[in-house]
């Protein structure tokens, strides 16, 4: 057994317009959108009236996605806040991008907030954690030199 490709991330959202703005303008491009329901959308959840929207988003280079699902039904009972960058589970996507501060920027204009610092690590890569909606976080990672 080999794996072939990591195909896409999945996040579930609140605000599916709003996680596509700040995907988008963060560069990353529109694939398609589409409603699921179903059985067979039930057994693969393994929940019983599954209704949602989901939109899928690739990188410029076309090599990573992102798969954003708004679930309209059935409603989720939790709310436990956003999660913080230690706790188990998976807690952020990391985006090498060409200009850290530009892109820091058009995250803030959509929503996003510095989780602590941009920083210079170790002289090699800018590094800073953003959190977008529904918590999401992303670490932007800019090359130095």
């Amino acid at each position: 057994m080999t794996v072939l490709r990591l195909e896409h991330i999945g996040i579930v959202v609140d605000d599916l317009a709003a996680a596509t703005a700040f995907f988008t303008a963060l560069g990353l491009e529109l694939e398609g959108e589409a409603s699921v329901e179903g059985g067979p959308v039930d057994r693969i959840n393994g929940l019983e009236g599954v209704r949602a929207d989901i939109v899928i988003l690739r990188t410029p280079d076309g090599h990573a996605k992102v798969e954003l699902a708004k679930y309209r039904s059935p409603p989720y009972a939790g709310d436990d806040g956003p999660a913080p960058a230690n706790a188990p589970g998976i807690r952020h996507i990391l985006f090498v991008v060409d200009d850290i501060e530009p892109s820091l920027a058009a995250l803030r204009a959509h929503g996003g907030e510095l989780v602590g610092e941009l920083v210079n690590y170790e002289d090699s890569y800018w590094l800073c954690y953003v959190r977008g909606p529904a918590g999401i976080i992303v670490e932007l990672a800019q090359k130095i030199g």
